[in-house]
């Protein structure tokens, strides 16, 4: 078999002959051992779609993005409650910000739901004559897609090959991956990848570019893992160039990740007397803007978490509080920093809340907390709270 690559970044290029071994194996492969289940790449009678059918466009954008940085295994449930809530896009333009985050809840990068929420009547006017439910009328073009926010060149790039069938590449993490071992290559810095983008054009089956984008996924996603890529099963095995050196396990090279930032951050759930409990709305710039949380801060150098508490409501709400027995201590990981939550029952003394760090404040009670739109780190403050309620210790008010 002919290994042959120019391997100049400037100047890379696959022979014609390997460009057509390297498609048709792929989309043998794919056709006897891809994912073809997922429900938003088949027709609604559950069949594969055909060479150049339309499928709606609708499912598969709120797939895409809910898919960015997260798997489809996560994604999968949270899609289905999507289409239930909001099943075509008039739905979702009749719906509000909060409606949405509420759905989004616990599928993390809110910012990728308020962009969605954004990005409807933009969509909308580009829908020729409105008629959303005719998937022709939707846009098709890179251009069109790529000028909504949040949405980026793989994203555009793979709404368009699923939906319209039309040959536009893509790459994501996977298929970076797969490229950087099929070709030998060290991953480039992020924001530098032309040289995988244009192993993803010269590879691109444009007969069938839906076909070849979702194989190229599901082999990324199925055999050439992170770890323990499966090579003996793999359709690309005899032209990669990682696994003739025998050194796929060291494709792509990654720089040591840093430790993570650490942060205790004290938190107060704040009864009045008539036994509401204060909850504040993020301001909607930042990963979890719009949604609602107990109020707390970060705990400085050398301060008690009861102090902590006690500044952070004062600073961001206003109010001064008593802060009583601890509810709950915990910690939870972010992408990019790690956090342990220290949660206090905390009495109103004095003060009206006001928003000063956040958008609106309100007080709620227990049994309507569940319909407000929180972070995932306060479901455990939830379930807590909602086990001390049931105890029937409560603090003292007088």
């Amino acid at each position: 078999m002919d290994r042959t690559y120019t391997k100049n970044r400037k100047n890379f290029s696959i022979s014609a002959k390997n460009i057509e071994i390297l498609q048709a194996s792929l989309t043998a492969w794919f056709k006897a051992k891809g994912r073809h289940h997922i429900p938003w790449k088949i027709r609604a009678d559950g069949e594969l779609p055909g060479s150049g059918e339309i499928l709606d466009p609708y499912p598969i954008w709120i797939a895409e993005v809910m898919l960015q940085q997260t798997q489809l295994g996560v994604v999968l449930p949270y899609w289905r409650k999507w289409m239930k809530v909001f099943p075509s896009l008039i739905e979702l333009l009749n719906s509000d910000q909060q409606e949405v985050l509420f759905v989004w809840q616990g599928l993390g990068y809110y910012s990728r739901a308020r962009r969605i929420h954004q990005s409807a009547n933009t969509l909308y006017d580009l829908i020729v004559n409105k008629n959303y439910l005719d998937p022709k009328a939707w846009p098709n073009t890179l251009e069109n897609w790529m000028s909504l926010p949040g949405i980026g060149r793989t994203t555009a790039g793979s709404i368009i090959s699923s939906a319209f069938d039309l040959p536009t590449s893509i790459l994501d993490g996977n298929i970076i991956r797969v490229f950087s071992r099929l070709t030998a290559t060290a991953a480039l810095p992020k924001g530098k990848f032309e040289f995988y983008w244009s192993i993803s054009n010269q590879l691109l089956d444009e007969e069938n570019p839906r076909t070849f984008n979702q194989a190229l996924m599901d082999l990324g996603a199925l055999i050439c893992k992170p770890r323990k890529p499966i090579c003996c099963e793999c359709p690309w095995e005899n032209l990669c160039l990682a696994y003739a050196e025998n050194k796929q396990s060291e494709f792509p090279l990654h720089s040591v990740r840093k430790k993570l930032p650490f942060e205790t951050i004290g938190v107060g759930i704040v009864f009045n007397l008539e036994g509401e409990i204060l909850i504040d709305q993020r301001l909607d710039d930042g990963p979890l803007g719009g949604l609602w949380e107990f109020p707390g801060g970060k705990q400085e150098l050398g301060e008690s978490i009861e102090s902590t508490i006690e500044r952070e409501l004062m600073e961001e709400l206003g109010i001064q509080v008593q802060v009583g027995q601890e509810l709950i201590a915990f910690e939870h990981a972010y992408s990019h920093k790690k956090l342990r939550f220290v949660v206090h029952i905390c009495q109103l003394i004095s003060g009206d809340p006001k928003p000063l760090a956040s958008k609106e404040v309100k007080w709620a009670k227990a049994e309507a907390l569940n319909s407000y739109p929180f972070p995932s780190a306060n479901a455990s403050m939830l379930d807590a709270l909602k086990k001390y309620l049931h105890s029937g210790t409560f603090i003292n008010l007088s």
